[in-house]
Formats: C-alpha cells, structure tokens, sequence
C-alpha cells in the first residue's frame, strides 16, 4: 500500500461535529499550514445513501483527513474507496463519540468494547482503498479504566494493520455523562498515554484533551508523537498561528485583519453558489479574541450575520467596531500613562 509518511512532528485539529465543516477547514487553513485538518463524523449510512455531498472540500484544506463512523466493515470500506477517489489521503474511524445517538448506531466510544469489530473494520478499508486508515479513541469506556483494557484494544486493532491511534486522554463513561460532561467530567489521564507510547514505539501515538497551550503541545511531544487541538483551536482561532512553527516555518503568521479581508471572497462565492454568509462567518466568531472589541465583533456578527448577504460589507463594519475599541484603548492608556497637571 501507497501511504505517505506522517509528518513530524504531527499537529493537528479535532474533528468536530457541527463545527469543523467545510468552511471552518477553509477559514483554520489560513492560519496554518502544515496542521492536519479533520471533517466532522460522517456516517456511513450518510454518505452511502444521503443526497448530500457530505465530502466536499476545498483543495487547500489538505493535508485533509476524512473521520467515519460506522462498525460494518464492508460499508466502512466502500466509504474509504469513495474518499480515495476524492482524493482523501487518510480516512479515521471514530471509536471516541459517547453519544447516545452515536451509541444507537453501534459505533464511537461503545466500539472499545468489541475491538474485533474496529479490526475488522480496518481490513476491510485498507483492502478497500491504498490509503492510511487511523483510529480516534478513548483510553477507556466505563468501568473499562486500565492500561489493560487499553493493550488489548490497541494490540487488537494494530494487528489488522492500524498503525496511528489518536487516544482522547479521557475515559468515556456512556451511562449518566452528555456528550458535554464526557468531555469535562472524566479526568485527564496523559501519563497513560505516554505510557502507551513507551508500550509501542512502532505505532505513531496522538495525544488529544484538555490542550490550551502552545507550552502544552511542546510538552506532550517530549512524549508521543503528535497533537491534536481541538475546542481552543476553534474558539481562539488564531491559537492556529503558532503551530507552523513547529516544522521550523518562521514566517510572519497571518493577523486577524488580514484572515477576515481574506475569507470575504472565498464567502462572496458561497453566496453566489446558493449559500449564505452565516454558514461561514459563524466560524469567525472567536477571532480577536481578548483583544478591545472582541466583544463588539462578535455581536455585529451574529445579529446582522445570519441575514448578510454581503460579505465584504459585514466584515468591514465589524472591523470598524475592533478599530473604534482599540482607538479608545489606546486613548484610554495615554490618559492613564500621562500625570496629572
């Protein structure tokens, strides 16, 4: 099989659902570009039998990486051969979700606890298609919370041929936790990730959880393989800015005002195509953040955004509410700095 090399170190942004979608990815791009993208889950059964395009990209968003949920292996296949026809160098199975709805679907967290399916699953897909199939995780499900557990899951599915986990550094709990609370609730475990990683020096390990910091990434890469950001990454945009740094790229990284003017015509053509300004700017929502203004921003966005049908006019009166806050901060420090007479 044809996989390319994965990069090193490895950053990359969670796969989010409702957040990272097609426009999202556009708009994370221009603040990085080395970082590995993720689509949102898509089900099999979505993409197999639904109407919409539901891997649809723009080029620049590669390195790209397709996360399907499913537990059948011959659909998880087909859908691995239909995202290597699109040009998808990697499809990752979700085996991390704990959602109810995802649970009904036999597949995400609920997966842990039959990892022949998850094996067989990657057989299939890499049979299916010469292109990397990788597997998000939890460290565990429940009362499952052991490095044992966790062995067997991943000596299981490294054995079909998996050989990059990203592991959520947080056990699942599928009985009496939301989504929301699993990801808060279930207490950060990175040493057990590491201890993973010494476990397995042949399998590329990512770390996932709890990451706010460019500090944080230094440190989890003393240990494992790579990183992947997910909530900071999306509400603070521009935390993106820093990554690229970490394949020795010191170039100025791209400012807020310069990615806002840059998305108006990637946005224009959205609209022009039948879309709407508020698929997009929606994602914008976190720039500037604790910055003068950012407050403003975010209100211009959301009350005129959902019915804009101008990009270039939203954006800039939005940008004119940051240059009003940042004059009156500026005017505001003078004053403070300048002793009374």
């Amino acid at each position: 099989m044809n996989r390319a090399k994965l990069s090193s170190p490895y950053l990359a942004v969670a796969p989010m659902l409702d957040w990272t979608d097609r426009h999202c990815r556009y708009f994370h791009r221009l603040f990085t570009k080395k970082t590995v993208l993720y689509t949102e889950m898509v089900t099999t059964g979505a993409l197999i039998h639904g109407k919409q395009d539901f891997i649809q990209y723009h080029p620049a968003e590669q390195p790209l990486v397709l996360q399907l949920g499913g537990s059948d292996p011959a659909a998880m296949a087909e859908c691995t051969a239909r995202a290597a026809e699109r040009g998808y160098q990697e499809v990752n199975i979700n085996v991390g979700c704990p959602s109810d709805r995802v649970q009904s679907g036999s597949f995400g967290a609920c997966l842990m606890a039959t990892p022949e399916t998850v094996a067989e699953c990657v057989a299939a897909m890499q049979a299916a298609a010469p292109i990397r199939v990788s597997v998000k995780t939890r460290l565990g499900i429940d009362e499952h919370d052991s490095d044992a557990f966790l062995q067997t899951f991943i000596d299981t599915v490294a054995a079909a041929g998996c050989e990059h986990f990203t592991l959520h550094a947080r056990t699942a709990w599928l009985k009496g936790l939301s989504p929301k609370q699993n990801r808060e609730v279930p207490p950060l475990n990175y040493e057990r990730v590491y201890r993973m990683k010494d476990r397995y020096p042949d399998l590329h390990l990512t770390v996932n959880g709890g990451i706010t910091q460019i500090t944080d990434i230094a440190q989890h890469l003393q240990h494992v393989d790579g990183v992947m950001v997910g909530r900071e990454a999306y509400q603070n945009p521009a935390f993106l800015s820093q990554f690229d740094r970490f394949f020795g790229d010191e170039s100025a990284p791209v400012t807020d005002e310069e990615a806002v003017r840059l998305m108006i015509p990637y946005i224009n053509q959205h609209v022009a195509e039948g879309g709407r300004c508020w698929h997009v700017v929606r994602h914008m929502l976190g720039l500037f953040q604790g910055a003068p203004g950012a407050k403003r921003w975010r209100q211009v966005l959301s009350q005129q955004g959902p019915s804009a049908t101008d990009a270039g006019e939203l954006l800039e009166q939005a940008l004119a509410e940051i240059d009003i806050a940042r004059s009156k901060y500026a005017e505001n420090v003078a004053n403070f700095a300048t002793p009374a007479s």
